[in-house]
């Protein structure tokens, strides 16, 4: 007999036992005690937690981008000159307003 078919061999007949006692029944329930624990928590797969991972990177790539397109931006608005400053002065008939927005009725 080779080592493989006599490890499988073994295997088999250690499972025929165990099946056979005590041990079977604790192992079902102790199985099925865990499961139910850990039903209770608030737990998500791996493949969900990959998804979220993945989300997050895509996010944090768009941001980045987003931040260096403001900041060329900005540097352009700059080196155009005053015209960025008039425009950030709020409107005379309202101090508080925001500029470019109408009031209220």
């Amino acid at each position: 007999m080779d080592k493989p078919s006599l490890l499988d061999d073994l295997q088999a007949r250690l499972a025929r036992v165990i099946q056979d006692t005590p041990a079977a029944d604790l192992q079902r329930t102790l199985r099925a005690v865990l499961e139910q624990g850990l039903q209770r928590l608030d737990l998500v797969t791996r493949e969900d937690l990959d998804t979220y991972v993945q989300w997050a990177a895509t996010m944090r790539q768009r941001v980045t981008q987003l931040e260096a397109r403001i900041e060329t931006l900005e540097r352009e608005r700059s080196a155009a000159g005053a015209p960025g400053a008039q425009a950030s002065q709020a409107p005379a008939g309202n101090p508080g307003e925001a500029p470019g927005t109408a009031p209220l009725p």
